[in-house]
């Protein structure tokens, strides 16, 4: 099943030629997730040519206008596009007051309804669940109330295995065996056991999303293991004072959380305007983590 993640936007908070603020698009099985939405995110997709009206939910991280400036926008042209099935937009309590008021001010009614699920940001608990996956909130520590997001697989079936399959079985019955079950005895043939003619599922997988927060080493029990990891990296080292300052991280702490976490691979984005040139981050990255990642505009990553 496809777990596929691509990146919109690796920008912070001031506008920088050739980067976009943040945001990033998930595809999971045949479903669309939309992981933050800054100014200009719809046009994003069109470039990429998404679908938007397939999305299912939006996630935004926190109430800064590099995170969500892009949702109104957004709402608006999936209304002109015809939608009509409700959209589910999970974030920190506000973010339904803000809709809610430039609806009533400008006078738009959408032809769709708006799901608005509040996300406690200091607890780390199920916020969103479908038939593809299960969604975490993560508690961050920034300037207002913010959350990061961890997506992780519904666990998948076992994967039935031809060589083990008794001959002539029927349509119907192999497709109650790639259900899950067992085949009961009858006339013609023993009974057969799912287990026996299956190999175990693959570990569901997880994508863990980290926006912008203090260096919080108490992050990695919580994403541990994360097939990938996407942590903000906002400043080089040596102005580590200044991330304290801001709420923010150093791309040499989100290398050291990902280490510690254990997690297949890390990105790292959310990138200050300072920095024309981005390989001095990626490199004080993989000082500590060697596959780490810049995590830059178009860049798809298969989880």
């Amino acid at each position: 099943m496809t777990f596929e993640l691509r990146i919109l936007g690796s920008a912070s908070a001031a506008p920088t030629l050739g980067r976009h603020p943040t945001a990033q698009a998930l595809t999971v099985g045949g479903a669309h997730y939309l992981i933050d939405c800054g100014e200009g995110t719809q046009w994003r997709l069109l470039e990429y040519h998404s679908r938007l009206n397939q999305l299912r939910a939006v996630f935004i991280s926190h109430l800064h206008g590099d995170h969500y400036f892009g949702l109104f926008g957004l709402l608006g042209s999936l209304h002109l596009q015809g939608r009509t099935r409700s959209l589910i937009i999970v974030g920190p309590p506000g973010l339904d007051e803000v809709l809610t008021t430039q609806m009533r001010v400008s006078g738009t009614k959408l032809a769709f309804a708006m799901e608005f699920v509040a996300v406690d940001t200091e607890a780390h608990a199920v916020v969103y669940e479908d038939a593809h996956i299960t969604v975490s909130s993560l508690p961050m520590r920034h300037r207002i109330p913010c959350a990061g997001y961890l997506f992780a697989e519904q666990p998948r079936r076992r994967r039935l295995l031809k060589e083990r399959l008794p001959a002539g079985l029927s349509a119907a019955q192999l497709a109650h065996l790639a259900q899950g079950h067992d085949l009961p005895a009858d006339a013609d043939r023993p009974g057969v056991r799912h287990a026996d003619i299956s190999a175990p599922a693959p570990a569901p997988r997880r994508y863990a999303f980290c926006s912008d927060t203090l260096y919080t080493p108490a992050l990695a029990d919580l994403v541990r293991g994360a097939n990938v990891l996407y942590h903000e990296a906002t400043f080089l080292e040596d102005m580590h004072v200044r991330a304290a300052q801001t709420h923010h991280s150093t791309a040499r702490q989100a290398a050291q959380l990902a280490r510690d976490a254990g997690v297949g691979r890390l990105l790292i984005g959310h990138f200050s305007s300072r920095y024309k040139a981005l390989e001095p981050l990626l490199h004080e990255a993989q000082a500590v983590f060697p596959t780490a990642e810049l995590a830059t505009e178009g860049l798809v990553v298969s989880v």
